[in-house]
C-alpha cells in the first residue's frame, strides 16, 4: 500500500463485522470522523499499538462492538462503536505493521454480541454465516404401515 506520511494504514472494526484495513488521514478530524465524534485513545496491549475510540460512545449508547480481555481471557471492559487500531510512533500515531495488522485482525477478527443479564454482560462470538434450516421431515411414525 502506498502511502505517505499524512495517512496511517489501520484497522477500522465495526460492530457485528470483522476488521477492515483502511487508510485514514493522520489527523484529529479524521480519526474523530472515523469513530463518529470526541477519540479516546486507550493502550490496553505491550505492543506499541492503541484503541482509538469514541470517547462517550457508551454515553451515547451506542452498540458495544468487541470486548477487552486481560491475560486470563476474562471480559474488563467492551469498546462501543467504531474503533480504530493504530501503530505508535515516536510522537504520535503511526501505520500499523503488516506484522501487528495481521495480529489485531485475528484478536479482533470474529464480531460479538453483547448479551445483558441481570447486572453480568455475556459476550458471544457472532458466527461467520447464520445455521442453515434442515429440511424439517416428519419423524416416522412407529407403527407406519
Amino acid at each position: 500500500m502506498e502511502q505517505n506520511e499524512n495517512t496511517l494504514s489501520v484497522l477500522k472494526i465495526a460492530p457485528g463485522q470483522h476488521p477492515q484495513q483502511v487508510e485514514i488521514d493522520n489527523g484529529l478530524k479524521a480519526l474523530q470522523e472515523a469513530v463518529g465524534g470526541s477519540i479516546a485513545a486507550v493502550y490496553p496491549f505491550a505492543d506499541p499499538v492503541a484503541i482509538i475510540c469514541n470517547d462517550e460512545g457508551k454515553l451515547m449508547g451506542l452498540p458495544l462492538n468487541r470486548a477487552l480481555r486481560d491475560e486470563n481471557g476474562e471480559m474488563y471492559d467492551a469498546v462501543a462503536g467504531d474503533f480504530l487500531v493504530v501503530g505508535l510512533g515516536e510522537e504520535d500515531f503511526a501505520s500499523l505493521t503488516p506484522d501487528m495488522a495481521q495480529k489485531y485482525e485475528q484478536l479482533f477478527h470474529q464480531p460479538e454480541a453483547f448479551l445483558k443479564l441481570g447486572n453480568r454482560l455475556l459476550v458471544l462470538p457472532v458466527p461467520d454465516e447464520p445455521p442453515t434450516e434442515k429440511p424439517r421431515t416428519k419423524p416416522p411414525a412407529e407403527h407406519d404401515r
